[in-house]
């Protein structure tokens, strides 16, 4: 809501398709900037950031599972940039926390969803 406040392209814009990603497809304010089937997923955001913005995806095989981890990328050179990244960051873990459970739960299941 506030990234179409600002003049953002906002989260409504949806996906090509729900089964398949390719490089430069669009996931709400999400562009993929990289993929490596079931390796890596590196999204760029496209909202309103004082900075630019990276969410990676990673799972790599351990001991006969995968570990998966999700890490934000955030550049910026500005006060203002480093006071949004700062004042969002426990809200951040939080949402990445959930974010993971939400993946496994669906990985788990039967029907992927």
């Amino acid at each position: 809501m506030i990234d179409r406040l600002l003049m953002g392209v906002g989260s409504s814009r949806g996906r090509r398709s729900d089964v398949s990603l390719k490089i430069n497809d669009v996931i709400d304010f999400w562009r993929v900037e990289d993929i490596k089937t079931n390796k890596r997923l590196l999204l760029r955001a496209e909202m309103k950031l004082p900075g630019r913005g990276w969410l990676e995806f990673e799972m790599v095989p351990e001991n006969g599972k995968n570990n998966f981890s999700i890490t934000a990328y955030y550049d910026t050179d500005t006060v203002f940039g480093m006071l949004y990244w700062y004042s969002f960051l426990p809200f951040h873990n939080i949402i990445f926390n959930d974010l993971i459970k939400q993946i496994e739960k669906r990985s788990l299941s039967p029907h992927g969803g």
